[in-house]
């Protein structure tokens, strides 16, 4: 399950998608999301919106492996990074909400694998030719900000508590902003770009352990939004397909 280029990244998230809808598992929640934004690069791809297309077009394949890799050492009972771990055990608690889900996998994906996967198409002094490519990403996240929010509002009838507690769709929990995320995964990869082994290993790891504990918090964030989000979990829908159709829906 690994992908050479943006369409076949595509691809394996139709297929994930179709195989999660047919289990209905909570799965299919966060691989529908990422076709969405997925799609949405291929399209600026498309429309010469970066720098370098082919490096885009690459450096996107690279990026979701670590997805497709995680997802498939869990699904065979293996022990993917720990960030992942918890984002996948949540599929089974009921009381995870939908954009709890979503968060996880962004969280995951952002926060660990994105500075991976950008040393794995510009490492070492390459990394700052990336840079504005890189940032060009977050004028397509912001894009798709409002369309998410209305969906998840579809959704969640009272996720308009979170919205009084927290703000927007990517920081509703108060724990997790999209744009920070995608800074200080920026920051990392620096950081890990000139380390050698074995310290980068022990950096990675470290990073490793630094997002799963945020993920945790996503999970159980108590206070005001822990009372909040159980009272939204009694209340959104529970109907994979559809709430897949609507995320889906999106772009």
């Amino acid at each position: 399950m690994r992908a050479r280029n943006i369409a076949e990244v595509l691809e394996i998230l139709e297929q994930l998608i179709a195989d999660f809808r047919g289990r209905r598992s909570r799965l299919a929640f966060f691989a529908s999301l990422y076709r969405a934004v997925t799609l949405r690069v291929k399209l600026g791809i498309e429309r010469g919106e970066f720098e370098d297309g082919a490096r885009m077009d690459a450096f996107d394949a690279a990026f979701a492996n670590r997805y497709f890799e995680a997802l498939e050492l869990h699904l065979a009972g293996g022990k993917p990074a720990k960030a992942w771990q918890v984002a996948f055990s949540a599929q089974g608690r009921s009381n995870v909400i939908v954009l709890q889900h979503l968060l996880l996998g962004m969280n995951a994906h952002i926060n660990f694998d994105l500075p991976l996967a950008a040393l794995d198409v510009a490492p070492g002094a390459a990394l700052s030719e990336l840079e504005t490519d890189f940032f060009a990403i977050n004028r397509i996240l912001a894009a798709l900000l409002d369309p998410a929010q209305a969906a998840l509002g579809e959704l969640s009838p009272l996720l308009h508590i979170l919205d009084r507690l927290g703000g927007r769709v990517d920081e509703s929990i108060g724990i997790f902003s999209l744009v920070n995320a995608r800074d200080e995964a920026w920051h990392e990869a620096n950081r890990l770009a000139f380390e050698l082994e074995p310290r980068r290993a022990r950096s990675v790891l470290s990073l490793d352990r630094r997002v799963a504990m945020l993920a945790e918090r996503i999970v159980v964030p108590g206070g005001l939004f822990g009372a909040a989000l159980e009272l939204i979990a009694r209340t959104e829908s529970a109907d994979v397909h559809h709430i897949t159709d609507r995320l889906l829906a999106m772009v």
